[in-house]
């Protein structure tokens, strides 16, 4: 399985509570940049898991309907997944060839590092829209192969 990380795009800094912060105006831009990518680059993923946070969740939607692919919010991806969770949830949807994960930092670097074995996942840095893909062998700690990180400001227009 391919398990493509998608960080959330920019939100706004204050709101009300951090749940509710929702995506910028740049944040929409970067959201439908990174469809666009996905859709150029034949990365179209089976299903879509975000965060039920707002911003994840308005990141996942614009992504999805650009890509006409299904959405599951995913309680446990909210702020302080952990990557053994990550790894049993993504288990559950073995039989799909591409899964995208829409969610937030520093889950996403804790999660990724799990699976490609790293002693310290603080080495990587999923800045935010950016989508980094890791292959899942087997689903177990140190069994995954990075096939790329790239951050939106790469991803053409």
């Amino acid at each position: 399985m391919l398990a493509s990380f998608l960080r959330h795009a920019e939100a706004e800094d204050r709101a009300k509570s951090d749940f509710d912060r929702r995506l910028t105006s740049k944040g929409f831009e970067q959201a439908v940049r990174v469809g666009k990518f996905l859709t150029r680059s034949r990365l179209v993923p089976d299903l879509i898991l975000t965060s039920p946070v707002v911003r994840s969740r308005q990141t996942a939607e614009i992504v999805g309907s650009s890509l006409g692919v299904d959405i599951i919010e995913a309680p446990w991806m909210a702020c302080g997944m952990e990557p053994e969770v990550c790894l049993k949830e993504l288990k559950a949807h073995a039989g799909k060839e591409h899964l995208l994960l829409v969610g937030h930092e520093p889950d996403f670097s804790h999660a990724i590092g799990d699976f490609l074995g790293l002693t310290d996942p603080s080495v990587l840095k999923i800045r935010k829209a950016s989508l980094t893909a890791v292959e899942l062998a087997d689903f177990q700690s140190s069994c995954g192969l990075l096939h790329f990180s790239i951050p939106v400001r790469l991803m053409m227009p």
